[in-house]
């Protein structure tokens, strides 16, 4: 494969220099972002910048897309960093490098999961990216599956309308999991955005001063839902594998 070219490395040079002055206006402007107000800071005329970004939504668009992939990254590499057979370890794994992402980069984690953009509708290729961290989540749970490792459900079952979509979830990309593993997955999912969201957003304020602990307590009570062992197979509390 041939070097790409001088023009080629310029223009992606150039094209991630805006990113970068983009992301400077997330932090400080949200996500009102102005092409006029990037081309500035770059010394640039508005013209030249929509060269590269035909558009404030295709710009948008680019970041919001970098931004998953970076939240993703972060989730995937903290399951990968635990043992395969320590399924809460994972789960939990997983759930600290979210929240500690979010903590690290306000201005992403609000661009994706804050107020809607107004006039900005997402378009098809932000879904896969902003699967990723509910696919690890629940790649956890099929791999306990798998295993024959995870408790049975749990509580309440989920309604036959609840159940239509899981059932459909489960054909577009079948796991080896039970209706009712994939529903506890998805509240577990749901509850890890949602106490994200109150600690990026400030709704902990005068509620929860230790947050971190409190996190975790909330992410264990999830993985106890979803039926995930304590420890791995023959160690503490848990009977080793029969051959």
């Amino acid at each position: 494969m041939s070097a790409p070219s001088i023009r080629a490395r310029v223009r992606a040079e150039l094209i991630q220099e805006i990113k970068t002055v983009a992301r400077r206006h997330l932090a400080t402007d949200g996500a009102n972002l102005s092409l006029r107000a990037v081309a500035r800071d770059l010394g640039m005329v508005s013209s030249a910048v929509y060269r590269y970004f035909p558009s404030r939504d295709a710009l948008l668009t680019a970041l919001i897309v970098e931004a998953y992939q970076a939240l993703g990254d972060a989730a995937d590499a903290a399951d990968a960093a635990v043992a395969r057979d320590d399924l809460r370890g994972r789960w939990l794994a997983v759930s600290h490098a979210v929240r500690a992402w979010a903590l690290a980069n306000p201005a992403e984690y609000a661009l994706l999961y804050g107020s809607p953009v107004p006039g900005y509708a997402a378009p098809d290729e932000t879904v896969v990216p902003a699967q990723r961290v509910v696919f690890a989540l629940a790649g956890v749970l099929v791999d306990g599956a798998v295993a024959g490792r995870l408790a049975p459900p749990v509580g309440t079952p989920a309604p036959p309308p609840v159940r239509a979509d899981l059932s459909r979830l489960l054909q577009q990309r079948p796991p080896a999991l039970a209706e009712e593993h994939l529903a506890r997955c998805l509240a577990g999912w749901s509850q890890l955005f949602g106490l994200v969201n109150f600690e990026v957003f400030g709704r902990l304020e005068q509620v929860i001063d230790d947050r971190e602990p409190y996190f975790d307590h909330q992410m264990r009570m999830m993985a106890d839902l979803a039926g995930l062992p304590e420890g791995t197979p023959g160690g503490p509390g848990q009977p080793a594998s029969e051959e």
